[in-house]
């Protein structure tokens, strides 16, 4: 069976879900569809709750948008799915309106899924449509496949370490070794062990949580596929589709052989949760960007008024290499049903001009991905200004491939054996056999 028709079958079958759970609220207003009132109406459709603070700043770009361009006859409309773990509510939805032919004018999308989307007509070439705004963006979060642009980043999250001060102090961490960890003069491997070493007579837990337990959904892969560049290793070829000799290679598997040396030292492991960074009894937490906002906002106790915590960036790797996270959520627009795409350039557009930028990063609290609205925009010293710059210096993409989902379950098997595992190399060249053996019926 082709894997066009398993995929047709998928989408029928996750249809037939939506509709017996009662869950209609991805169907498109069909009164607005037809231009109604005389206008040139545009549906777009987020991945997050309309009450959540994301979605509330969608909510009032699209209201602009609508006063701006009703002497232009252009209405646009919303939807919103908040997608579940593994974004499966969300990714539902839009295989139903795929295969109905149903889908809106604009969707939101994480990153890695470009190229999946892009080879399978849900995503429109929209190089041309955007070649005068793209150098606005960071480079690495532009979405890309085949050479061509298929989506721009609504912001930007990265990831660092999050640590407590008080429990760096305790451990005999001082202030000018902290400053020297930073991306200027970054920190090592071996820093970072040592580092590690000392937190752990302190800490009720284990030192640090790497997120080694988030393998349910994209936060183990997200948070930790840098270290597999800063290694010198490689998930996969330049086109995306071959990983065997890539995912197997002796540099790639040494990195998680590092992480099953954090874990067989008790470093981390896989049960802590953000809790227990929250509560004080862990000194470090690998999390992105999102969780500066519950920092400074919420009273944790290890963190009264938003205080007594830091930010480091990623280490480097033996070798000298450094990489780091980035790569968020991005807006396209479809391959649906409408030939003209003049109205959906016009949305495209402005929910990525500066101003929509600005009212959506004050609502979530993160980076904008375009350079230029970042500037002067935070303290020299602040944990943003440490995001913006490792950014700049290291940040680097997930891999663009057509079969990034599969291989992100993979890396999620592989991270959920690290601890249970007596012979790593020989898991990772198991799996990456069946992996390449799925990538090629793509």
């Amino acid at each position: 069976m082709s894997v066009k028709k398993i995929f047709k079958i998928i989408g029928v079958v996750a249809c037939a879900a939506i509709v017996a759970s009662g869950i209609p609220g991805w169907v498109i207003n069909d009164s607005d569809a037809d231009g109604s009132n005389g206008n040139t109406v545009v549906s777009v459709m987020f991945h997050v709750s309309s009450s959540s603070k994301e979605g509330q700043a969608y909510k009032k770009r699209i209201d602009a948008f609508n006063e701006a361009y009703k002497d232009k006859k252009i209405k646009a409309t919303a939807n919103y799915i908040p997608r579940t773990d593994g974004s499966s509510a969300y990714e539902t939805a839009l295989i139903s309106m795929k295969i109905s032919n149903k889908l809106p004018d604009i969707i939101t999308f994480d990153s890695p899924k470009c190229s999946y989307y892009a080879a399978n007509n849900y995503l429109y070439n929209i190089t041309n449509m955007v070649a005068d705004i793209k150098d606005e963006f960071f480079e690495g979060s532009v979405n890309y496949y085949n050479g061509n642009i298929y989506g721009l980043p609504i912001q930007e999250s990265s990831a660092g370490f999050y640590y407590n001060k008080d429990l760096f102090k305790k451990a005999g961490i001082s202030d000018k070794e902290i400053s020297e960890y930073g991306d200027e003069t970054p920190w090592t491997y071996e820093e970072f062990k040592s580092v590690c070493s000392r937190l752990k007579s302190v800490c009720g837990k284990v030192p640090v949580n790497m997120s080694i337990g988030g393998t349910s959904d994209e936060t183990a892969p997200y948070l930790l596929y840098p270290f597999v560049y800063a290694s010198g290793g490689q998930f996969a070829s330049e086109d995306g589709n071959t990983v065997k000799g890539y995912l197997d290679s002796e540099k790639t598997i040494s990195t998680f052989e590092f992480f099953k040396e954090l874990i067989n030292e008790g470093y981390t492991d896989d049960k802590v949760d953000a809790n227990a960074f929250y509560n004080g009894e862990t000194a470090m937490y690998l999390s992105s960007g999102w969780t500066i906002a519950d920092l400074r906002n919420k009273n944790y106790s290890a963190f009264p008024n938003g205080s007594n915590w830091g930010l480091l960036p990623y280490p480097y790797g033996e070798e000298g290499c450094a990489a780091s996270a980035t790569g968020s959520w991005s807006f396209g627009i479809t391959q649906n049903h409408h030939q003209d795409k003049a109205a959906a350039r016009e949305l495209l557009k402005w929910l990525v001009n500066d101003e929509s930028s600005k009212v959506i990063t004050e609502h979530t609290g993160m980076i904008s991905a375009k350079k230029t609205v970042n500037e002067g925009r935070y303290d020299a010293d602040s944990p943003e200004a440490m995001l913006l710059q490792q950014l700049a210096n290291t940040g680097k993409a997930r891999p663009p491939m057509v079969g990034y989902s599969v291989l992100s379950t993979t890396f999620n098997q592989i991270i959920h054996e690290l601890g249970r595992t007596d012979n790593l190399k020989s898991l990772i060249t198991e799996r990456t056999v069946t992996l390449q053996e799925t990538i090629d019926k793509y």
